[in-house]
């Protein structure tokens, strides 16, 4: 009998073209995540999973899907919805899908910051509400990107993606407040490591990337928003939990910074109540930083490989534990 693999969304078809060949693959007809409940049923007796963000897998529901189970496959390059230590000590392997995301996610990044420090959000709102009606001198004013300066949080591929495309579009000074030094990269982009106080108060745009963890949850909070730039846009394509929301607000609606894009926050979706949706000058994307054909394909080949792996009792190509 064919090994059982639970996919809880539906991927892109190469990936589960791969999977159909050796298991018995199932896939999550809904537009909506499973709820847990139903997470659980579905994946019950299965001895492998391709999971999403949306889906927490922790000790009590790796227990409850059973000890069969021996790989799950985040259809990520972020796992903070995993509980890696209990999946280790349960002999489960975890894997992602890291590196085939950075370019559009650095795209994304790179288009929020334009479009944060230029206004879209509040132009094609007023082309969208019909309230176009002259060019206007004095309207829609933004920010100049040309010879700024870019902080990077977390200067991993992403944010030194970014960071080339910053530095070599327009020109600007990189910053980056990371664990430890990349002389490779200082030396074809001039950037420089700071500390995140000195990061904060020296940039004209900051750009978050850097994972979720403990000591990066609400790593943005009000203290860290005080030390920024009036004219500053923060950018966010990380976790949103990074941010805090509440003192992110605060902030934008005393015009204490100028401007906040956003491609995550928490929850997801924004709850419909969330104050953020009501600033001109908050502008929020889907989390669709990976959202081309080409990432997304290749994240469900990863996915796909992982697990096939995992089955086979071998390394996973993209292993975390």
């Amino acid at each position: 009998m064919s090994p059982r693999v639970f996919v809880t969304r539906c991927i892109p078809q190469c990936g589960l073209e791969k999977l159909e060949e050796s298991v018995d693959c199932r896939v999550w007809p809904g537009a909506m995540p499973p709820a847990p409940d139903e997470l659980l049923e579905h994946a019950s007796g299965c001895e492998g999973l391709v999971t999403l963000l949306s889906d927490r897998m922790d000790g009590d529901v790796m227990d409850a899907i059973g000890s069969q189970l021996k790989v799950i496959a985040n259809y990520a390059v972020g796992y903070n919805n995993i509980d890696v230590n209990a999946a280790t000590e349960r002999g489960i392997r975890v894997g992602n899908t890291p590196g085939v995301l950075t370019e559009a996610t650095a795209d994304i990044a790179v288009g929020l910051v334009l479009a944060a420090a230029r206004s879209f959000g509040e132009g094609l709102a007023n082309v969208a509400d019909r309230q176009w009606r002259t060019w206007e001198p004095m309207g829609f004013i933004g920010q100049d990107l040309r010879e700024r300066t870019v902080g990077i949080i977390g200067f991993g591929r992403i944010g030194q993606a970014i960071a080339r495309r910053l530095r070599f579009g327009w020109n600007m000074q990189v910053l980056y407040f990371s664990r430890s030094a990349k002389p490779e990269i200082d030396a074809e982009l001039g950037s420089r490591r700071v500390e995140l106080d000195e990061l904060l108060q020296s940039s004209d745009f900051i750009s978050v990337n850097t994972s979720l963890t403990p000591e990066t949850h609400h790593l943005i909070n009000a203290a860290a928003l005080a030390q920024m730039r009036p004219h500053a846009v923060l950018v966010n394509t990380a976790r949103g939990e990074v941010v805090d929301q509440d003192a992110l607000y605060e902030a934008l609606r005393e015009g204490r910074i100028f401007a906040a894009g956003l491609d995550v926050t928490t929850p997801e979706p924004l709850a419909d109540d969330s104050p953020l949706r009501e600033l001109s000058n908050s502008l929020i994307l889907p989390h669709i930083g990976s959202a081309t054909h080409d990432s997304r394909n290749a994240m469900s080949d990863i996915a796909a490989e992982n697990v096939l792996a995992g089955l086979r009792g071998e390394p996973l190509p993209h292993g975390v534990n």
